[in-house]
């Protein structure tokens, strides 16, 4: 599988401004594309959208839990025919604009808490599943979790992300925090390199932690997130598709 880098994007609502896509969507594959449950409304879906398709960049619906306030960094408890239900809706809007500029669903790709839930919990990762069933694309998720075990029992294709920007804890899992720290680009890039070449990465604490890459996930709401993004490409181009 081609590798891929995948930035989370159109996260801007109403007048309050997160990220620069406009800067950092050259440097990307592939553009997850927020679904207004955490952030985004319908005007910047739209532009979101349109800006991808001007980039020659491939759009995934990044769905959430219900939490526009806490940016869906928060765990809730939902039912999984509610979460299903919440998962359809959201993606369906998405689906809208990228059909009105040609465009087709890519993948489909849980935001936040919702997504460390998912990894953890096989009936929270089954309805996902049960969503992405419905439009009949990949799901992106973390190898080694429950993404892989239930994505894959349910003959759904699975992307491993790696985390460019992120800590590991030592059992794999990523540390998601509220709001994302500032990282060096040099530094970011190096750890993409590895995950691909060695599926390595060092934890947090220290400690060797194995990792899958089919895509490097940057974060346009990090400190320096062009540069990283930049950075990460430059390492990274002679394993683009």
């Amino acid at each position: 599988m081609p590798l891929a880098i995948n930035c989370d994007m159109g996260e801007s609502f109403g007048l309050y401004h997160m990220g620069d896509d406009a800067a950092i969507m050259p440097y990307i594959t592939v553009a997850n594309v927020a679904c207004g449950f955490h952030a985004s409304d319908p005007v910047v879906m739209a532009r979101t959208v349109r800006l991808a398709k001007e980039c020659g960049v491939k759009v995934g619906a990044h769905p959430s839990l219900p939490d526009l306030q806490g940016f869906g960094r928060r765990e809730m408890k939902m039912e999984p025919a509610e979460l299903t239900a919440s998962i359809i809706y959201q993606v369906g809007a998405l689906t809208g604009f990228l059909k009105r500029e040609g465009m087709t669903l890519n993948h489909i790709k849980p935001h936040g808490a919702l997504y460390g839930m998912a990894a953890r919990s096989a009936p929270m990762a089954q309805a996902i599943c049960d969503a992405a069933k419905v439009f009949g694309v990949a799901l992106y998720g973390m190898s080694g979790t429950e993404h892989e075990r239930v994505y894959m029992r349910n003959q759904i294709p699975f992307v491993a992300e790696f985390y460019a920007d992120l800590e590991y804890d030592d059992a794999g899992n990523l540390l998601i925090t509220r709001e994302h720290a500032a990282v060096d680009p040099a530094a970011a890039a190096k750890r993409a390199l590895r995950a691909i070449r060695d599926g390595k990465v060092k934890s947090a604490n220290g400690k060797e932690v194995t990792v899958r890459a089919d895509s490097i996930c940057v974060h346009s709401d990090t400190p320096g997130a062009v540069e990283v993004a930049k950075a990460v490409r430059d390492a990274v181009a002679p394993y683009l598709a």
